[in-house]
């Protein structure tokens, strides 16, 4: 089997210094669609320099997703990266994410489950700055065809939508172009870029990145019910259940409860079309 469970899990955590500054920030931010009406004061604090803050989400791009592609070489693993697949990020944050600065980002695999046909690999990535911890990222990677060794299955839950109408529900629609933006921060995957590499995959066209939906969502809530204050999320998780594409738009329903948010994200042009589950943000 290429994928060792005990020495992925074992192996010694694997450090690099990351940096960024605001241009990094307000990339990524117009990756996600901020800056329309580019002079609305509320976009401005995503597009200006001057009045800028950082969506928590940005922690998934410092540093071109270090943890991510440090978690797949760790040793262990040996698996084709044709049969991974991104089934879900979560981030917990320990402070607000500054403009700019430097960090040590350590990445380690923290679980490894056996879902049957497939294996999880948990990818954790913690980044610190001298000031302390930042924030602590878990991207859930499934790899196809790697299952079936009679190890742990891991966690299984599935998050039931409340049973009321939602609190708010809006609509984001996706540019044309927005995946060849996104992928400037730092995912230069093909199969969101070349029509050809898509047709490969299985795709009619070049499909968006689910971090890119995943930001969107994040600014969504900020913007709708936290007053756009994003010091106020804690942390932010979801499932990624489904694709999008470039030029079509997503619908987000979202219920309020005491310090969290419930999101469900779908595709409107698909007759809702799941994009992400099991989506919460947690806030103060």
């Amino acid at each position: 089997m290429p994928i060792d469970p005990a020495k992925a899990v074992a192996a010694e955590p694997r450090s690099a210094e990351i940096s960024w500054d605001h241009k990094d920030v307000q990339l990524y931010h117009l990756g996600l669609g901020a800056g329309a009406p580019a002079t609305d004061p509320d976009e401005l604090r995503y597009t200006l320099e001057s009045r800028l803050h950082v969506l928590p989400s940005f922690a998934t791009v410092a540093g071109a997703g270090m943890g991510v592609v440090g978690g797949l070489s760790a040793p262990g693993i040996d698996i084709d990266l044709a049969a991974v697949l991104h089934g879900g990020q979560s981030i917990t944050l320990h402070r607000p994410v500054p403009t700019g600065g430097r960090a040590v980002s350590t990445s380690r695999v923290a679980a490894v489950y056996d879902k049957g046909k497939a294996a999880v690999l948990v990818l954790r990535s913690e980044a610190s700055d001298a000031d302390g911890p930042l924030w602590t990222s878990d991207a859930q990677i499934f790899v196809r065809g790697e299952g079936g060794w009679g190890g742990d299955r891991g966690p299984s839950e599935r998050l039931a939508l409340p049973d009321r109408r939602p609190d708010a529900t809006v609509e984001r629609p996706i540019r044309e172009e927005q995946a060849l933006l996104y992928r400037l921060s730092g995912d230069w995957n093909p199969l969101h870029a070349d029509p050809e590499f898509a047709k490969l995959a299985g795709f009619d066209r070049p499909i968006l990145h689910g971090l890119c939906s995943y930001g969107m969502t994040l600014k969504a809530v900020v913007d709708t019910l936290l007053d756009g204050d994003v010091t106020r999320v804690r942390s932010y998780r979801t499932r990624f259940a489904g694709i999008v594409f470039p030029g079509e738009t997503l619908r987000l329903r979202m219920w309020a409860d005491e310090g969290r948010v419930q999101v469900a994200v779908t595709a409107v042009e698909r007759d809702d079309a799941p994009v992400l589950a099991d989506t919460v943000v947690e806030h103060s």
